[in-house]
Order: structure tokens, then C-alpha cells, then sequence
């Protein structure tokens, strides 16, 4: 199947609320367990979550860094609305900023940081070098990278398959962004392709599962 790209940014309230509100306890679970896993960590430092979204992933790792201060991204205002009210809501604003940037433009609070994690933004690029270099930049000798995404299936027929084994229950706007979002996704040779270009072949890209890889290493 081609790679039909979707636009970089959700700006709708509405699509905004069913992401604050959608169950994605499984995957950013998952997610946590392998950045765990995979990158040996300092006791503290500063952490970067590019594509924070509503903050779901952002606060998740700032539970299981107990000592990190936590600085999210996003270009939606709608998402990092939901994300400042769910840091407020967790208690968490002493460690945990939220600031709206667009990429490669912007950046962020911070020049340089100790980890920098993103979970499915490369799919919502245009251009995939976006996420490379804004890692390259903000990163220094021995910073930490994870990244998650999804995987682009080998058909239509196998995205929609997808859709109904995770998706089924979710609302339509949930499943429709899902469906688009698989289309949108990389396989692994073309991300292998990206990271050989970024000079960040030394990294290790993983499929974890029927529908996400990771890409883990150090600079």
C-alpha cells in the first residue's frame, strides 16, 4: 500500500476532547515499558516529548521518572489545552511544562535535554527529516531517543483489519484518524532510509508489534 500523508496538525476541538478522552491504556502502557526497557536513564534530567498531544504519554513518563522534569510539544492549541488541564488535574505543573510549537521553527524551553521521546508524530510529518533533525538539535552527546509509531499495513484491507481489532468501540472520529493514521505511517526500510540520511544509522529500529516500531538509541 502507497503512503497517503494526513495533515500534520488536529486542531479541532472536538477531535482534540476524543483524544484527551480515549482509552489508550494498552499502547502508551507498552510504550513506557519499552523506553524502560531499552534506554538506561540518569536518576534525573530533563525530558522532551515532541508531538505531546493531550499529554497522555507526557505525564505517563513523568510518573515513571519521578525525578525528571518534563517539557511537551505540540502545534495544536486544542491538544496542549487538554494536556495543561490534565497536568493540573495529576499535580504535576512543578515538573511538567506544556508549549505550542511548530516544528522545525519553534523551539523548545530548553536548548539541549537529557531524553527525547516522541510517540506517533513521524507519520503526521510531511517531511520525516522534521524529526530527525529537531532531535539532532535539541539533543547532545549521550542524550536518550525513543521513538514509537505505527507501522503502514501491506494493503487496505489489512489497515481496516486494524481498525476493527483496536478500534471497534471507539468512537468514529477515533476510528477514521486511525485508518488515516495507519495510511500515513512508514515501514521499516523507509525508516531505516530516514535515519541512514540523519547520520543516525547506529540506531535500533524494532517492530513490537502487528501495528507499531520503535527506534531507540543514544547521540
Amino acid at each position: 500500500m502507497e503512503r497517503v500523508p494526513e495533515p500534520e496538525l488536529m486542531l479541532d476541538e472536538v477531535q482534540a476532547r476524543a483524544y484527551a478522552e480515549a482509552d489508550f491504556e494498552a499502547p502508551h502502557s507498552r510504550c513506557i515499558e519499552l523506553l524502560h526497557e531499552r534506554c538506561v536513564l540518569p536518576p534525573r534530567g530533563w525530558a522532551l516529548d515532541l508531538g505531546c498531544g493531550p499529554g497522555d504519554i507526557t505525564l505517563r513518563l513523568a510518573r515513571a521518572l519521578p525525578d525528571w522534569h518534563i517539557d511537551g510539544l505540540d502545534g495544536s492549541p486544542a491538544m496542549l489545552a487538554h494536556a495543561s488541564a490534565a497536568a493540573a488535574r495529576a499535580g504535576m505543573t512543578a515538573r511538567v511544562r506544556f508549549q505550542r510549537a511548530l516544528l522545525p521553527v519553534d523551539p523548545p524551553p530548553r536548548a539541549r535535554y537529557d531524553l527525547i521521546v516522541t510517540n506517533s508524530l513521524l507519520h503526521h510529518l510531511a517531511d520525516a527529516r522534521v524529526l530527525w533533525s529537531s532531535i539532532m538539535r535539541w539533543g547532545g552527546a549521550g542524550t536518550g531517543v525513543f521513538v514509537m509509531d505505527l507501522l503502514r499495513p501491506s494493503s487496505d484491507a489489512d489497515a481496516h483489519a486494524l481498525v476493527q481489532r483496536y478500534a471497534a468501540t471507539e468512537p468514529e472520529i477515533l476510528q477514521r484518524d486511525f485508518y488515516h493514521s495507519l495510511r500515513a505511517a512508514y515501514r521499516p526500510d523507509e525508516v531505516r532510509a530516514q535515519l541512514a540520511a540523519a547520520d543516525l544509522a547506529r540506531f535500533t529500529l524494532e517492530v513490537v508489534s502487528d501495528r507499531h516500531f520503535i527506534v531507540w538509541g543514544r547521540l
